[in-house]
């Protein structure tokens, strides 16, 4: 069962909250927030996610805002998190494939709950593809 830590701000919020029953089915899940669509600032549950993942062996992020710009910034703001932001499954793919990343964003504006739920499975079952993007990954941590 695959671990995944899920966040938001308000502008996320209804996003969140309309996939997270749909995960529980497979997988464990934690919301780290935000809890409603009151006004809150991103980077605190960008950071709760981001802290979880890089303690959790194999886990995943989800964080939502309403464009997913924000979120990202916040989130990969963390060593060792590599955090997307994602339009399109072919995003999703080449996130992990290329990137490993560990973090899937997603902005609220432009995903349907739907759309958000195929992502993320995609997310979290592409694998890395390793080889000449190893050492990509490595230069992101030195820097």
């Amino acid at each position: 069962m695959t671990k995944i830590f899920i966040g938001s701000d308000h502008a996320g919020f209804e996003l969140k909250s309309a996939i997270h029953g749909e995960l529980l089915l497979e997988h464990s899940v934690t919301d780290c927030g935000t809890h409603s669509t009151d006004s809150v600032d991103y980077p605190t549950f960008a950071h709760e996610v981001a802290t979880n993942v890089l303690s959790n062996d194999g886990a995943f992020g989800v964080l939502i805002c309403a464009t997913g710009i924000g979120m990202s910034i916040a989130a990969n703001r963390h060593r060792g998190i590599r955090a997307a932001l994602c339009r399109g499954m072919k995003d999703v793919k080449l996130a992990r494939h290329h990137n490993d990343a560990n973090v899937l964003v997603l902005g609220a504006t432009n995903t349907s709950p739907d759309e958000a739920i195929e992502m993320i499975k995609a997310f979290i079952t592409t694998t890395f593809d390793g080889g000449r993007h190893e050492k990509r990954i490595n230069l992101l941590d030195q820097y």
